[in-house]
């Protein structure tokens, strides 16, 4: 089995990874998701209050299975580590147009804060980033944290950086990891993510 097959054949076969009108769950009002990543844990503590649909999207994709093997594709040293494609192209495609409303602001883009990235009003889809760094400018441009990394930082800080920006995101939605297998052997990964 060759290691895109393998990737393939790992990921969960939840119904709700092709079918996100099937992602429905209310997130608790608070919990934890542990990334066992390539670099080592990163523990993200969430609280819906702060951005309930936000909250219940990132809960509905770590119930799905949705993060086993997802890349860690742009990594900007001072900036943000940012993460969401899918190893699976048919699982980008379905997840694309499923976008979610945003969340009114009631946190600030503090270090290790997690927010959804955007491609405007109202497209939070399943494109996530850390901040490594205080962004507070990020706040009036509608970015809304709503978890924040309780342990593992140093993980996040950690993660390679090497490929900057240069990972192409059509490349990798459309092409996943046949894409990034070929051309970033050292990319860092999740390996698996859990609600505790």
């Amino acid at each position: 089995m060759n290691f895109l097959a393998l990737l393939l054949f790992l990921v969960p076969g939840s119904d709700a990874l092709k079918d996100p009108s099937q992602a429905t769950l209310t997130a608790p009002e608070t919990f934890k998701v542990r990334f066992t990543t390539s670099k080592g844990d990163v523990v993200i503590s969430v609280t819906r209050a702060w951005s309930p649909f936000g909250a219940d999207r990132f809960y509905n994709l770590v119930k799905a299975g949705y993060f086993d093997r997802v890349p860690f594709y742009r990594v900007v040293p001072g900036f943000v580590t940012q993460f969401g494609f899918h190893p699976d192209p048919q699982v980008n495609r379905a997840w694309n147009e499923a976008k979610i409303l945003d969340d009114a602001s009631y946190k600030s883009n503090y270090r290790g804060t997690i927010v959804f990235a955007t491609a405007g009003p109202n497209t939070r889809t399943c494109q996530f980033f850390i901040n490594t760094v205080d962004n507070l400018n990020l706040d009036a441009m509608g970015f809304t944290p709503f978890g924040e990394v309780s342990e593992g930082m140093d993980v996040v800080e950690n993660i390679f950086s090497g490929y900057g920006q240069n990972p192409n995101q059509t490349q990798i939605r459309e092409n996943g990891a046949a894409y990034l297998n070929a051309n970033f052997p050292d990319m860092d990964y999740i390996l698996s993510a859990k609600v505790e």
